[in-house]
């Protein structure tokens, strides 16, 4: 029965020409996950050496696939840099650049490719974790569906991916071929997601490269087919994984989430910042959390504060898409793996959603 150390055994037989020694000795190999048949792992080379090691991946992935009980292999090809160098770091003495010129500003691509048979792109973002990001993001992507649009989400929330939970998905994505993975479906949605990789209870503890490296492999390897909208879920802030999408992918523009209060719009403004950097148009703003109803005695009150992300949006110009109300019904529909647009699509809970995908969708098609 293949176990770790088969794996291991049929990828030290691999040797690199450009060092003489295979890839395990190598220490090559990272993240290795054997479960249920499917394998997956990270090559992590030099960022010099990324072109010309596909030849190995591609003979990594053979030599796996080849072992007894194998069903399917996933191999990610990463760049790393040298202990204490940043990749692209400019050679010699570092100028004195003033504090008010600390931080960088990221450039943007001239041109970034489109991702082939998808016609929008549509980033869902937030400054900070715990607005809601990924159940905007699920119940959207269902909504969006009911409406007879062709629709993906691509769970690119590599700390916490939890569309598979969301979406009530199970099991592996499957590889027919070499390069190319078969995403899973439910609710009208086709749903890739890193979650699919791990068990729900494992971190994916990996580096900035890493994580790109496996965004890229998800947006061009997996097979999406013809899609009206593809939904990309990031994680909170504004690091490698947003940057990657921009840079690499032609993108229609991004959804910024945030709650209420001034504490999260001012790192949901952070957030927008960064995509007007990366030239990147800001599709909406949407309002989480934004009150609830006192089942007692029916009044609605607002923890949180009410109608500060609306303002944002009407300062910077942009469309304010809708609020959704903080209810347990969304927050238990979610944990049960049916969105509450496709649970209780009439209810009043669901209805904010519903405004959300219809706004984004005259916002579309104008763009």
């Amino acid at each position: 029965m293949t176990d770790d150390t088969t794996v291991r055994d049929a990828l030290s037989r691999i040797v690199d020409p450009g060092s003489g020694k295979d890839l395990v000795s190598a220490g090559l190999i990272k993240g290795l996950s054997l479960r249920d048949g499917a394998v997956s792992f990270v090559l992590e080379v030099d960022p010099a050496r990324a072109a010309a090691m596909e030849p190995l991946r591609q003979a990594a992935e053979a030599a796996v696939l080849g072992l007894d009980g194998v069903t399917s292999v996933s191999a990610v090809l990463t760049a790393h840099a040298a202990a204490g160098q940043a990749q692209g770091a400019p050679k010699g003495p570092v100028p004195d650049l003033g504090l008010k010129d600390f931080t960088p500003k990221p450039k943007a691509p001239e041109k970034p490719g489109p991702l082939p048979g998808v016609k929008h792109v549509v980033a869902i973002a937030s400054g900070k974790g715990g607005v809601g990001k990924s159940t905007l993001s699920a119940n959207l992507a269902v909504a969006l569906a009911a409406r007879g649009l062709k629709v993906g989400l691509l769970d690119a929330d590599v700390y916490g991916p939890s569309q598979p939970r969301m979406l009530g998905v199970s099991g592996r994505p499957s590889s027919p071929g070499e390069g190319i993975i078969l995403p899973l479906r439910n609710h009208g949605v086709t749903v890739m997601s890193l979650g699919f990789m791990v068990e729900e209870e494992e971190a994916i503890v990996w580096r900035g490269p890493m994580l790109m490296g496996a965004l890229q492999q998800m947006l061009g390897q997996v097979q999406w087919g013809a899609l009206d909208v593809l939904l990309v879920d990031l994680p909170p802030g504004t690091g490698d994984v947003q940057m990657t999408l921009c840079q690499k992918t032609e993108v229609a523009g991004a959804v910024v989430v945030s709650t209420p209060q001034d504490i999260a719009l001012i790192d949901a403004k952070k957030g927008i910042d960064m995509f007007q950097r990366m030239q990147t148009p800001i599709l909406g703003i949407v309002e989480n959390m934004a009150g609830f109803t006192c089942d007692g005695c029916g009044k609605t009150h607002y923890p949180f504060g009410h109608g500060g992300a609306k303002a944002e949006a009407e300062r910077l110009g942009v469309p304010f898409l809708g609020e959704v109300p903080l209810h347990l019904r969304i927050r238990e529909a979610g944990d049960t793996g049916a969105p509450i647009v496709a649970a209780k699509p009439e209810s009043d809970e669901a209805s904010g959603f519903w405004t959300i995908a219809d706004g984004l969708i005259r916002t579309l098609e104008k763009a």
